[in-house]
């Protein structure tokens, strides 16, 4: 059983990271199958109602893949993906924007709220400008995969609206296209590191179902704690990342170079991942920092 002297241990190993970041913009990125556990993510809401509490300023962009695919089931319509992104019918938009907007993001705003926090929800379609992004078949030819878009820029008025009056803003990843004013559907990896390019936040932080970057996908054990941003290129170059790791270093690393600190990859299938990596000496997951230690 943990003593109160352990206990106390733990609040003053955290005390420099507490002076360090004390009114710092994290922007974290909530996605994976770790969204579809209930309880995880009641844990996650109370973990950012912390930071909060702490003079952090968390700015959150949330997935919700999972839940699409079973919201389009359930209207009969058939999940199709291009390339890894979703084809994005007119008819699946709607449903991809009730699910993302109306129900997951309104569900981690009220959850914030009930735990104490300060929450505001945030169409991305006010936040999030975007053209059309075309899929690549076998063979790299584009395909038009539909209403799916990639960010040209951010507006960040509502954002800096709310962190100033005090509220945590949670944003869904859907972009209003340029020249149509349509609804696009973002991927959310490129949606959170597009904003933080934009807001250059202190921190940005994606929480989803994978340990880190590992040096074998097949093994856990072989966990990459931290990398400078040179050492992550050369990663990318000689194949240790690959599959859908590529687009998220790649992204990662385009935050770095606008001026973002620190990218940490984490699991949030962990209990308290993400405490545990800002506020102990440890960490945990993999973090890609600017410069080296």
């Amino acid at each position: 059983m943990t003593t109160a002297t352990e206990k106390a241990a733990v609040l003053i190993e955290a005390l420099p990271y507490l002076q360090r970041f004390r009114g710092k913009t994290f922007l974290i990125k909530m996605g994976g199958s770790a969204m579809d556990d209930p309880t995880l993510v009641r844990e996650v809401m109370r973990n950012l109602v912390f930071l909060e509490v702490a003079g952090i300023k968390p700015v959150i962009v949330h997935g919700g893949g999972k839940a699409i695919s079973a919201a389009m089931e359930s209207s009969g319509l058939e999940a199709h993906f291009v390339g890894g992104l979703r084809v994005t019918t007119p008819q699946a938009i709607t449903i991809v924007d009730d699910v993302l907007h109306g129900t997951i993001n309104r569900e981690l705003v009220e959850m914030l709220n009930h735990f104490g926090g300060k929450a505001t929800s945030i169409h991305g379609t006010s936040v999030f400008r975007a053209t059309q992004l075309f899929g690549k078949d076998e063979e790299g030819h584009p395909v038009d995969i539909g209403r799916v878009g990639q960010v040209d820029h951010c507006h960040l008025e509502d954002i800096l609206y709310a962190l100033s009056a005090g509220l945590l803003p949670v944003i869904s990843p859907l972009g209003r296209h340029l020249d149509t004013g349509e609804t696009h559907n973002i991927n959310a990896d490129l949606a959170a590191a597009a904003l933080a390019c934009a807001l250059k936040p202190a921190k940005l932080v994606y929480l989803s179902d994978v340990p880190g970057l590992l040096r074998d996908p097949s093994n856990e054990s072989s966990l990459i704690e931290s990398v400078t941003k040179e050492q992550a290129r050369e990663l990318l170059t000689d194949g240790t990342i690959t599959g859908g790791m590529i687009p998220k270093i790649t992204s990662a690393l385009d935050a770095i170079e606008s001026g973002v600190e620190k990218v940490h990859f984490i699991d949030g299938r962990t209990p308290h991942s993400l405490l545990l990596e800002i506020f102990t000496q440890s960490g945990i997951g993999t973090e890609i920092r600017a410069t080296p230690k």
